[in-house]
């Protein structure tokens, strides 16, 4: 197997390419850049150079030079008209720099271009039943789109060390991203259309179910390749695996899975202080939102807050929404993918903050059957329902769903799950008032192939413990995330500094001075489950110790 795809590899060699190898210059869809200004262009698209540190002019300085010798920029003469011009800045993570140009006054005046990106989750269903899977990503994808003459014109930047025109397409333009997937959907519009070939912008990945007709699948999308000269970076390349990394998830033909990497970076961060902070951390945890169950109502204090009207306060409700969010991020479950053929099941429910439902399927999974969750979805309710009665919010809940996950029960076979007997009644209800009789005709094109079920109790209790099907976490495997035989302790950041055995000591004998740590130390070092001490330590304090995230280890409290 090995060599038959080291002798495609060898036979589309000149398709990869490396960090410090020349892009590609992509043959046959120039970009170009409308506005809805005439010349002569608004004072303010053209805009003075920032100021900028020594350390950020060096930075500027040696991120030019570098785009300069790739054939992205170049120096603007002394003698040419200058219409328009972008400042640039340096932004900073930890000691790696990136030049970024604020191309807001352009995009301002830049028509729109309403190409539609996929959507991540529903494109990666398509893996479904895949056993081989290639993933690969464009070598500084947008910049192998070669500009116009216009366009070049328009994307002027300025800096402390002169002016410069981008020759190729940079990050941060308005439409960038919809002309990359209109050009990717161009050049495979025959592979996107059969299935086996999904694109995000500039990500690629092909799935097969034999190892053959995966060759041959790869084989035809190199050679397109090759004929658009496109580059592929060789070191994000992972080819035939049955489970790897792509678009932050970790996906495989059985299912889909969130990234513990990324999810643990965002983790080991402090509890965010301020709006903007917060208002990451949410965004964050929104790209997960189909892995966790109830997420917005779990996210409506936390969104409340980021509200310019309202001043940022972590109250003890916020708190643990924060707490809540962060567990279930840790420890999201991983979705089936979706099997076409079988009927699904549809769990619903309701309740005065927001509307939840779960989809699953029983699929035979390492030849055992098996019910499983393919996604979560929830939401707020709106001020206007939350009048409804049980019953009503319970209808709605429904016709929302049947709404939001029409990609999946569209011509599909599935039950209706709920705890309202109410529900039941909606298809054949003889004389509704006005919000019923509009949800009943809502849902008459799923007549024939839903069925509703009342079920009492909690709905959603067999939506865990997926991870024991996982496929094998091979040292080999792209996906590979390093375990240990001893129990894992989650853990909020790392901090490593060479600390001797005094520092320790004045640790523990720091306890006996501090309430809180002193209890603490007592609960964990026997396991006691004295209630009554427990609850004498402060809330914030209990919170952590309720959800056990403080641990004991040689008389060290980690939390």
């Amino acid at each position: 197997m090995k060599e038959e795809l080291i002798e495609i590899l060898f036979q589309y060699r000149e398709a990869f390419a490396s960090d410090n190898e020349p892009l590609g210059a992509i043959k046959g869809h120039e970009v170009d850049i409308m506005l809805n200004v005439e010349r002569p262009y608004p004072p303010l698209l053209r805009r003075p150079a920032y100021p900028a540190s020594p350390r950020a002019r060096e930075a500027l300085e040696s991120h030019i030079n570098e785009l300069m010798k790739l054939g992205v920029l170049r120096n603007v003469g002394h003698n040419e008209e200058v219409e328009v011009t972008t400042p640039v800045i340096i932004t900073w993570n930890n000691d790696k720099s990136r030049m970024v140009g604020d191309f807001r006054a352009l995009n301002t005046y830049t028509i729109p271009d309403r190409y539609p990106i996929p959507r991540i989750h529903e494109t990666l269903t398509q893996l479904s039943k895949a056993r081989f899977i290639t993933s690969m990503d464009a070598l500084k994808g947008f910049h192998q789109n070669v500009l116009t003459p216009h366009a070049r014109k328009l994307l002027r930047i300025i800096a402390h060390c002169g002016i410069y025109e981008y020759l190729r397409m940079p990050f941060g333009i308005k439409n960038a991203p919809s002309h990359y997937q209109r050009m990717m959907n161009t050049i495979f519009p025959h592979e996107l259309s059969e299935g086996w070939l999904i694109i995000y912008i500039d990500d690629i990945i092909i799935c097969s179910e034999t190892w053959q007709l995966h060759l041959e699948r790869l084989s035809l999308v190199l050679k397109k390749i090759l004929q658009v000269n496109m580059k592929i970076s060789l070191k994000k390349c992972n080819f035939g695996f049955h489970e790897l990394k792509a678009l932050g998830h970790v996906v495989s033909g059985l299912s889909l899975g969130v990234d513990k990497n990324k999810v643990a970076a965002v983790l080991l961060k402090q509890m965010p202080q301020n709006k903007k902070e917060m208002m990451s951390f949410l965004g964050f945890s929104s790209y997960y939102r189909q892995h966790l169950k109830d997420f917005a109502i779990h996210a409506r204090s936390l969104y409340r807050i980021c509200d310019q009207q309202t001043v940022f306060e972590m109250t003890q409700e916020r708190i643990q929404a924060y707490d809540k969010i962060k567990y279930a991020l840790t420890n999201a479950p991983l979705l089936l993918m979706p099997d076409w053929k079988l009927p699904f099941k549809l769990y619903i429910d309701a309740c005065g903050e927001g509307l939840g439902a779960a989809l699953h399927q029983a699929q035979i999974v390492n030849d055992k059957p098996y019910e499983g969750p393919i996604c979560f979805i929830s939401r707020q309710i709106k001020p206007t329902e939350a009048r409804y009665g049980a019953s009503q919010m319970e209808c709605l809940c429904l016709v929302w769903a049947l709404e939001k996950l029409h990609y999946y029960l569209d011509g599909s076979v599935f039950e209706v799950i709920t705890d309202c007997n109410a529900v039941k009644s909606l298809l054949n209800m003889k004389t509704p008032n006005r919000h019923m009789l509009r949800w009943q005709i809502a849902i008459q094109e799923y007549r024939g192939n839903m069925t509703i079920v009342h079920k009492a109790g909690n709905i959603h209790k067999n939506a865990d413990g997926l991870g024991r099907w996982a496929l094998p976490n091979k040292p080999d495997s792209p996906a590979y995330v390093p375990t240990s035989a001893e129990p894992q302790i989650p853990i909020e950041g790392i901090n490593i500094t060479d600390v001797g055995t005094e520092f320790f000591e004045e640790v523990r004998e720091s306890y006996k001075q501090d309430k809180n740590c002193h209890i603490l130390t007592a609960l964990l070092d026997k396991d006691c489950k004295d209630l009554a001490l427990a609850n004498s330590v402060d809330d914030i304090w209990k919170t952590s110790y309720d959800n056990g995230r403080f641990h004991l280890f040689d008389g060290i409290l980690y939390h």
